[in-house]
């Protein structure tokens, strides 16, 4: 094993304190500045600068027009669940997603964040107090890594607690990971002073600490912190950051971390990026127990398993290790990005490509994208930097695959099984067709459970009775039903035809 540089003894050292959460009431909360991002968002990639059929319009649901997903390889014998990807910079508004499996839109919330640079990410399904829930981060983008917070939202998709980092950070993007034992990991970045000499750089320089923290959800204490400057030295980037960055000016970023995963024996696994390699640390001590790939690695590199710049490293169940490995950014020789599994010898301290995963258009995306292995033993891949997701069968066969429009981008995109069921009413939307017909549009972001549509209409909004039905048909359905009556709702039933909720009444305009 080799020795690893400390820190500086300069280093400030942070103040023992603890992790912030805020436990919100039922009600939720919305950001004060949603209005100015919302009245700039079709100047920076909003639908105004859409093209025809790159972002959804529903008329029940006039404030949400998010980007629209084409599949490009229909669904089969695809594991359950929806999908869930945080589209950003592309047409349309940037958010939170949901979609099913034809690319239809099952919930989205804009990110109702002010500034152009800030984000949700991160968006995907977890277990907390022992009820799925959604988590994301939402913040800005600081030179690549991210200074903000984590999200948990009910069933109801209702805010029920927001998490802090702690000892005085600012939680970055990269993960935000919930334990069973009711703790979180989750990554934070740090500018200290450093020599960098070494790497070509300025003596009074500085570097970005890379740091892994956990926390208790219930009380937010701080339970472990480790920082990759105690662990692992500037020089151990890869390749050396000096050829394209002036570190006269730039913190050296030379880390980069951008996962941690609980392994097996209850020690971590943390990927960084820039030091192409993923280390095993002892969760008590913080000490490295092995690291694989980079400069240093502990493993006779088989042929296929070497990485570079990769990203989402998790043990499975039979005990190889999942990883995205970008291959990108800067390029390394003729690479294509790709999901890989692999074995480690730990005797013979060896590793072997076990699969790997590749779509047939040689994607390579330069940062981002992750690799989720399902339980029924698929591989589901978000493409980060490409606008792109896929799922493959256990031997690589391609399943499905869709794309967001030009131009956007989802830091990680999953799969998983969700049953939503909203807090609010279902929207609805009503306008005069010819003679006695009117058409009524019935929608309920984020209900997962309507089969049917019922329409109602009547002389007054308390004096409405059944007008026609129909089955739900995406987002939004539409119905054309006659009726002379002023007013019209809807109901949303369940597949037994039992009444889910109902809208308010309105009058059909054009």
């Amino acid at each position: 094993m080799s020795t690893r540089r400390t820190r500086r003894e300069f280093l400030k050292v942070v103040g023992a304190g603890t992790a912030g959460i805020a436990l919100l009431n039922t009600l939720g909360c919305e950001s004060s500045g949603q209005e100015a991002k919302r009245g700039n968002s079709q100047q920076t990639g909003g639908a105004g600068s859409a093209q025809p059929g790159e972002v959804q319009i529903f008329r029940s649901r006039p404030d949400l027009t998010p980007p629209a997903v084409v599949v490009t390889r229909e669904a089969r014998e695809t594991a359950p669940g929806y999908v869930f990807v945080a589209p950003k910079r592309g047409p349309g508004q940037d958010g939170t997603m949901i979609v099913d499996n034809s690319g239809q839109l099952v919930w989205f919330r804009e990110d109702a964040l002010p500034s152009d640079n800030a984000y949700a990410m991160d968006f995907k399904v977890q277990s907390y107090q022992g009820r799925p829930v959604l988590t994301w981060w939402e913040g800005q983008i600081v030179e690549g890594h991210g200074e903000g917070e984590y999200l948990i939202f009910d069933g109801s998709y209702r805010e029920i607690a927001r998490v802090r980092a702690g000892n005085g950070y600012k939680g970055d993007l990269h993960e935000f990971l919930i334990t069973p034992q009711g703790t979180a990991l989750l990554t934070v970045y740090n500018t200290v002073p450093w020599d960098l000499t070494a790497v070509g750089g300025p003596e009074d320089g500085e570097a970005v600490d890379g740091i892994a923290q956990e926390i208790d959800l219930e009380t937010g204490e701080v339970l472990f912190e480790w920082h990759s400057l105690d662990h692992a030295a500037p020089e151990e980037a890869h390749p050396p950051m000096r050829k394209y960055e002036d570190l006269t000016k730039t913190a050296f970023d030379y880390f980069h971390i951008n996962s941690i995963a609980v392994d097996y024996d209850n020690n971590l696994l943390i990927s960084a990026r820039n030091t192409s390699a993923v280390y095993k640390v002892d969760r008590g001590t913080g000490e490295v127990i092995w690291q694989f790939g980079g400069k240093k690695s502990d493993f006779e590199m088989g042929p296929g398993t070497e990485i570079a710049h990769q990203h989402d490293a998790r043990r499975q169940p039979d005990g190889t290790i999942s990883i995205f490995d970008n291959g990108a950014h800067p390029w390394v020789g003729d690479e294509e990005s790709r999901g890989i599994v692999v074995d480690l010898d730990m005797d013979a301290m060896a590793a072997t490509l076990v699969r790997e995963y590749t779509v047939p258009a040689r994607l390579v995306a330069t940062s981002q994208a992750n690799m989720q292995v399902l339980p029924n033993g698929n591989v589901f891949i978000g493409w980060g930097s490409k606008p792109l997701f896929s799922e493959f069968n256990r031997d690589g066969q391609l399943l499905f695959n869709a794309r967001l429009p030009r131009g956007c981008e989802s830091y990680r995109t999953f799969r998983s099984p969700w049953t939503g069921r909203p807090g609010d009413d279902p929207a609805v939307a009503a306008e005069p067709g010819s003679g006695d017909e009117v058409k009524v549009y019935a929608s309920w972001n984020g209900a997962t459970e309507v089969a049917t549509w019922e329409a109602l209409a009547g002389p007054g909004p308390d004096q409405l009775k059944p007008v026609g039905s129909a089955p739900r048909d995406g987002f939004e359905t539409t119905m054309a039903v006659r009726t002379t009556e002023p007013y019209v709702a809807v109901q949303a039933k369940d597949g037994s035809g039992k009444t889910l909720g109902a809208s308010k009444a309105v009058k059909a305009e054009n």
